[in-house]
């Protein structure tokens, strides 16, 4: 009856005070500026960000079936889920403390024993008996939680398990950016490719004509050299931008989860670059916070490792446990009934650390430091975030300029070349002046498509710096203790 009262006591007491060793997770402050400190980037809105599907932006159907056949099919995506449910599963296991641990067991022996028997003479004899011994028992253990060492536990695998959703999500933006940077790549080398090929017909006409001209008497044998070599300097690029198409399609065919040369036939036929949207909208750097899955991530095992360090402290306190145990015994199976033959124990039992050797001490010093590691990881990644979307907006803008220029550069070169052929043709300049303007044409439309190219990828860069291709899902907040 003592033993049920101090049990009903222990109970009570823990449930009434809820109490739990250690810090308490809040989330830190970061210093973050309320504005983005670079000049406003052109093409870009300060607005908020309300669609996370940067990519259906571009209205470009192969981009967006490429986004979602790697979204169900990439494996790096794939094996980051299982890790979610790995962590789900260890969660699990944690707040299996929360309840009683329940056994039951039987068995069945025959055995041989020796015993002294008293004879009809009155005398004793050692005489061999046999019997069977049939047992059934149920035993029970729960340890009640009273410094909330096992609710700590369950805090930090919670955390843990909230820190690999982040991670499937970082890597799901991850993902989304190279499938994009990897295609606008691919479209970029195709019209490469055909400005090359436009030009070795323009050359090659130009050096056609200059051997017509040469046996004419109107060029020279040097005319036609420096033709014929313009001629192969371009044909050698080939080579090259091939080369940069077959590792793309290559690429992105491993990201979709499928050998190298799967989507050869779906993506040899060149098409546009994807142009870039009039205006993204990117925010403020507060919400970088809650759209960074990195970041998001950084917070969760920070507030893992702060529950570690009172999970750590709690060893330093009694542990209280009842204990249980009910069985049957009989030497007839049969008799396994309830009844006299009964037996059972019940009672609490209490644990408390003597002498450990300074490990507890240690353990405790070692999830602090781990807290504080958490802590200046999370304090990074912040500042790695603000980095990162600051040099995407000054890259962004910058190369649209740059894009400009190069545009323009290529419209007169083109002017250029008309002239210096016709004015060749009429005698007024010589043939070096052609070359010239055909050499600075191909390079200025090279570097257009380049820029073009860099436009592009710039902004998914942007897209990707900002957190998105996730919807953003309200989640536990981890500034609560989730039982």
């Amino acid at each position: 009856m003592k033993a049920r009262t101090l049990a009903v006591v222990v109970f009570s007491s823990a449930i009434a005070t809820g109490c739990a060793v250690g810090p308490n997770y809040k989330r830190p402050q970061a210093s973050v500026p309320s504005q983005w400190t670079v000049t406003p980037a052109r093409g870009t809105a300060a607005k908020p960000i309300e669609k996370d599907e940067w990519w259906s932006s571009f209205q470009d159907t192969e981009l967006s079936s490429l986004i979602e056949r790697a979204v169900k099919q990439n494996l790096d995506l794939k094996l980051a889920l299982e890790r979610v449910k790995e962590e789900r599963a260890a969660r699990g296991v944690v707040r299996s403390g929360y309840f009683p641990s329940v056994d039951a067991a039987a068995s069945a022996t025959r055995n041989r024993q020796r015993v002294i028997a008293p004879t009809a003479s009155g005398a004793t004899k050692i005489v061999p008996v046999e019997f069977n011994n049939f047992e059934g028992e149920l035993s029970a253990s729960w340890e009640l939680d009273v410094f909330g060492g096992i609710r700590r536990g369950v805090q930090a695998a919670t955390a843990d398990a909230v820190a690999a959703e982040e991670s499937r999500r970082d890597v799901l933006v991850i993902l989304l950016g190279d499938v994009g940077h990897t295609y606008v790549q691919l479209r970029g080398f195709q019209r490469r490719l055909e400005i090359a090929n436009k030009n070795i017909k323009t050359q090659q006409d130009t050096l056609d004509l200059t051997k017509a001209r040469a046996k004419a008497g109107l060029a020279t044998e040097l005319d036609v050299s420096r033709a014929a070599a313009q001629l192969e300097s371009t044909k050698a690029v080939v080579p090259t931008l091939v080369s940069g198409i077959d590792v793309s399609m290559h690429r992105l065919s491993v990201l979709l989860g499928e050998e190298p040369g799967a989507l050869r036939s779906e993506l040899e036929n060149p098409s546009p670059i994807p142009a870039a949207v009039p205006d993204v909208e990117v925010g403020l750097p507060s919400d970088l916070l809650q759209r960074r899955p990195d970041i998001r991530r950084s917070e969760a095992q920070l507030a893992a490792a702060t529950a570690r360090v009172g999970e750590a402290k709690a060893e330093w306190f009694p542990r209280f446990v009842l204990t249980g145990t009910a069985g049957r015994q009989a030497t007839q199976l049969h008799d396994l009934t309830l009844g006299a033959g009964n037996f059972f124990s019940v009672g609490p039992g209490i644990s408390l650390p003597l002498f450990t050797g300074g490990r507890i001490r240690s353990n405790v010093a070692v999830q602090t430091s781990r807290q504080r590691e958490a802590l200046i990881s999370y304090q990074s990644s912040i500042l790695s975030a603000l980095e990162e979307v600051q040099n995407a907006l000054v890259n962004y803008s910058q190369e649209q300029e740059r894009r400009d220029r190069l545009n323009e550069a290529a419209q007169q070169s083109q002017l250029a070349v008309d002239l210096a052929t016709e004015q060749y043709r009429a005698g007024l300049v010589d043939f070096l002046s052609v070359l010239d303007a055909q050499r600075e044409l191909y390079a200025d439309e090279d570097l257009t498509v380049q820029s073009q190219t860099t436009v592009t990828t710039d902004v998914i860069a942007l897209y990707r710096a900002l957190g998105g291709g996730w919807s953003v899902n309200p989640v536990a907040s981890l500034n609560r203790a989730t039982p």
